[in-house]
């Protein structure tokens, strides 16, 4: 916005008896009227809004910074899609090539691996026939380990460590634990560095969408939010080249893609900014000036020197108190994250097992999982636009819908009958396939975003994160229906088509979002919401 069409700014009552406490004002824990004694104070909307811009230079380089984190949390939560992969046998009488399930009861002399014993950890660990089910367990501890490290980071993100320690420690951990995966000695150690990995990879993905929508305007948070899946599809549609390159070892793929949250952590994260919401509401506001100075200063502004931030935490002596200890005490957060958290479950369940259950499709798993990636750049792009014009509710139960019944087609598609008949179905399955994994992924998308514009400052990264344990919870349970559809493919389909279903109509519980204010605190916020409520009752 140009100066001239600045809105009034908000004048701020000073008093004469007001403490000159050194150590309070060096610790930038001052209140709005000890800041403004000459000057006045604003919200950090309305120093976004009016003097730095709703999105320029700075935003945008800004939020692409905090979202190349997504390109490795891809790697780590996808790359079992190769790595536990059930790979082809060859019978050394005929040459045939046969299956897993069809070397029961042969004697191991009587056939081998086709791509060694080190293609993928079902090769490794013979795990077939009694053994079969043991594959599921790794990527099912994977996403337990997220479940119950979304909810560590996001209180640590909003508490102690801020947004961008929180990332950082996270990388910094990927990096440590994947490596150790390529040494495990047997499937019971893979399975537990597999819980352990999604442990700490997990405050990636919820750190890294605050951190990028929380310094632009409101019209832009849904786009911007967006960044951070172009990037995730990056590192998903990387997954099926460095598979192809190391098909013939697991474990050197997971030391290649251990070396990328290293590099993003040592090279990249350290020129990224903290967010001024959250220094804002740890009362550390000289803090948070100084970031959003530095913003305005890169889309070529200059913040006026007599503004200060208007503290939005009347009274600092229950600073102290934990955001997830008041979030549980506030019924209007609870219902809600509730909402969230049974949708997401729904979400998560049908974005990863589109994805995991690839394999169960009568189709190259190569091609397969490159298609699917690349349905991923389509998603967000549309999913981009679609946030500017739509409002958050409808967009994501329309996805959901279309997703679920993308799946209940592939569940016909996989009847023998119909196979019989018409005989290009797997490339019309393949069709039908990439189509629903789109719209599951604008869904998984849009409700990410939905989650950081449903709750306030202190407690957003938190309420992300019970979003992010949902998500994973629902994910958890997809490598088990993987694992049925060995067996029953049609089924595998069925119940994730109706969990998709689901999801879309627990959404018209949830308040709209689109161009609402973000709020700073739980209290500011039900406040707010409980005045618009009586307006439009009225």
């Amino acid at each position: 916005m140009k100066p001239t069409e600045q809105k009034t700014p908000k004048l701020v009552e000073t008093s004469p008896n007001i403490s000159t406490d050194s150590s309070a004002s060096e610790k930038g824990e001052a209140t709005s009227q000890q800041q403004s004694n000459n000057g006045y104070a604003l919200t950090v909307d309305e120093v976004i809004e009016q003097h730095i811009g709703a999105l320029g230079f700075a935003q945008i380089v800004h939020a692409l910074l905090v979202s190349i984190a997504w390109t490795f949390d891809a790697q780590s939560t996808l790359i079992s899609i190769f790595s536990d992969a059930k790979p082809a046998a060859r019978l050394l009488t005929t040459g045939a090539i046969v299956e897993g399930s069809m070397l029961c009861g042969l004697s191991t002399g009587e056939w081998e691996w086709v791509g060694g014993k080190s293609d993928t950890i079902v090769s490794e660990w013979n795990l077939i026939c009694e053994h079969k089910f043991l594959v599921a367990l790794p990527s099912t501890l994977f996403f337990i380990g997220s479940l119950f490290g979304s909810g560590v980071y996001g209180y640590l993100a909003d508490s102690w460590f801020g947004r961008k320690k929180a990332l950082l420690i996270s990388c910094l951990l990927t990096f440590v634990t994947a490596l150790a995966i390529s040494f495990s000695p047997n499937i019971w150690v893979y399975a537990f560095l597999r819980f352990a990995n999604g442990f700490f990879k997990s405050g990636i993905g919820s750190c890294c969408i605050v951190l990028a929508t929380e310094v632009v305007g409101k019209k832009w948070r849904g786009q911007v939010g967006q960044y951070g899946f172009f990037f995730f599809t990056l590192g998903f549609l990387s997954l099926p080249l460095m598979g192809y390159l190391e098909r013939k070892s697991w474990r050197n793929l997971y030391r290649i893609t251990s070396i990328i949250p290293l590099g993003y952590a040592v090279f990249l994260l350290p020129f990224a900014y903290e967010s001024p919401r959250w220094l804002l509401v740890k009362g550390r506001n000289k803090e948070a000036m100084v970031v959003l100075k530095k913003l305005a200063r890169r889309n070529g502004k200059q913040l006026p020197a007599e503004l200060s931030l208007v503290d939005p935490i009347q009274g600092r002596d229950d600073r102290a108190s934990s955001s997830s200890e008041k979030f549980w005490r506030t019924k209007w957060a609870v219902k809600r994250i509730v909402m969230v958290m049974m949708a997401g479950f729904g979400t998560g369940f049908v974005y990863y097992g589109i994805q995991l259950n690839a394999e169960n499709l009568n189709f190259n798993l190569y091609l397969t999982v490159a298609v699917n990636a690349l349905m991923e750049f389509p998603a967000v792009f549309v999913g981009s636009f679609l946030l500017g014009v739509m409002n958050r509710r409808p967009l994501f139960s329309i996805s959901s819908y279309l997703a679920g019944t993308a799946c209940l087609l592939c569940a016909v598609l996989s009847l023998h009958r119909v196979t019989t008949v018409l005989p290009a179905t797997k490339w019309l399955q393949l069709a039908v396939e990439a189509v629903g994994f789109m719209a599951s992924s604008t869904a998984y998308d849009v409700l990410y975003v939905y989650g950081v514009e449903l709750f306030p400052t202190n407690v957003r990264n938190f309420a992300v994160s019970l979003l992010c344990q949902a998500f994973m919870l629902g994910a958890s349970a997809a490598p088990l229906l993987v694992a049925l559809g060995r067996e029953n493919a049609m089924m595998s389909f069925i119940v994730i088509g109706t969990a998709s279903v689901l999801s879309g109509v627990l959404s018209l519980w949830l308040k709209e979002t689109r161009n609402a204010p973000l709020y700073e605190t739980l209290t500011q916020q039900g406040k707010a919401e409980e005045m618009e409520n009586k307006t439009e009752c009225s």
